[in-house]
């Protein structure tokens, strides 16, 4: 495929927090050795890019927003290109690609094992900006450059794009957290407190791993129809529309018995969550913390409760290439048994502002752009 008519690209441009933004025509630069320039289909809008536009995370700036894409390939450079899973990519394939790449030189890349805690971390629609080769940098384009040490996989035949994009940020987030954090343990009693993209994806992927029972604390009420409809979870508790939470952190502990459950995952990203999470705990269970993304304030947490309780806390942050790849591979299973494309509303890229009101006032459960 030429290249000779796709040397620009239409994108979105943030150049100031709290201000409108851009709609701007963008160089395409060349693909050098180990690069793609893809034609982006899908920019995923999350609730971090409404942090960014927000001026919540410091962040340089201009830079094209969008870390959550899918696209298909146009540009390949030279040398070839093989994907994660050793499969060679061709011009023509649709794939997604990982929001970040780590140095693999810092103390918690080289000497922890811990790649998302890497101190000098390149992610795509956050810390790079429009002036930094090659580009444009972030999904919400019309056009997009990957980088050298992107990961890349392609979509399996026969998944949905849109299915796909469901979860592209949340999907990965959460194998992060159930696979290198706290697994789900077959049979286990699992509460998923938050019921957003990333509760809905800590929820389907417990059903898949085992769990015996699957509870839904979040709401409103017609995001938590959505997950009853998807057959993901088994039961769905309203904590939001005027509901008392210690009667529903009450509920929570009749269903298991008076006990509390094996794993609670917090994916709400509101503080108040921590001390109900702890509370639908058993005894000697398990807190996996998720979802407090950005800092939004302090907590009052007993220490008795997690001493007394024996309670395991963790905390999951993010996500590696890996955790993205072990995504993709999983979606067959995933879209077999849920249909995730419901969960998405597609806005034109030039409608990106509404797309983020709508997703901050939280009226749609996924928001993607269509360049």
């Amino acid at each position: 495929m030429s290249n000779a008519h796709h040397k620009t690209s239409r994108s979105v441009v943030l150049r100031e927090f709290n201000k409108p933004l851009a709609l701007e025509e963008l160089d395409v630069t060349e693909a050098g050795p180990g690069e793609v320039v893809v034609k982006v289909e899908y920019g995923g809008v999350c609730g971090t890019d409404a942090h960014l536009w927000n001026g919540r995370l410091n962040i340089p700036t201009p830079v094209v927003l969008g870390h959550e894409g899918l696209g298909t390939v146009e540009r390949i450079g030279s040398g070839g290109l093989t994907d994660a899973n050793g499969d060679p990519v061709a011009v023509g394939d649709t794939v997604m690609w990982a929001s970040s790449i780590s140095c693999g030189s810092c103390v918690p890349c080289r000497l922890h094992e811990e790649p998302t805690l890497c101190e000098r971390r390149s992610t795509y629609g956050v810390n790079l900006t429009v002036s930094d080769a090659p580009g444009p940098s972030g999904s919400w384009s019309e056009r997009m450059v990957l980088r050298v040490g992107t990961s890349v996989v392609k979509v399996p035949a026969g998944v949905d794009p849109s299915a796909a994009m469901s979860l592209a940020c949340a999907g990965p987030t959460m194998v992060h957290a159930l696979y290198g954090r706290r697994p789900v343990r077959l049979g286990e009693t699992v509460v998923v407190q938050g019921s957003g993209p990333v509760g809905l994806a800590a929820a389907a992927m417990a059903q898949l791993a085992g769990a015996a029972r699957v509870i839904v604390v979040g709401g409103p009420e017609a995001r938590l129809a959505t997950a009853r409809g998807l057959g993901i979870g088994d039961h769905h508790l309203d904590i939001i529309d005027g509901r008392d939470p210690e009667s529903v952190v009450a509920e929570v502990r009749a269903l298991t018995g008076g006990y509390g459950a094996d794993l609670v995952i917090e994916c709400a990203g509101a503080p108040n969550a921590l001390p109900q999470g702890i509370a639908m705990a058993r005894r000697g269970g398990s807190y996996l913390v998720v979802g407090q993304y950005t800092d939004r304030g302090e907590i009052d947490i007993n220490p008795h409760q997690l001493v007394h309780r024996q309670l395991s806390l963790l905390g999951s942050w993010g996500f590696t290439g890996a955790h993205l790849v072990a995504y993709v591979n999983l979606l067959p299973a995933l879209t077999a048994r849920f249909d995730l494309k419901c969960l998405v509303t597609e806005f034109p890229m030039a409608d990106c502002e509404t797309a983020l009101r709508h997703v901050g006032a939280g009226t749609v459960l996924k928001a993607v752009l269509r360049p």
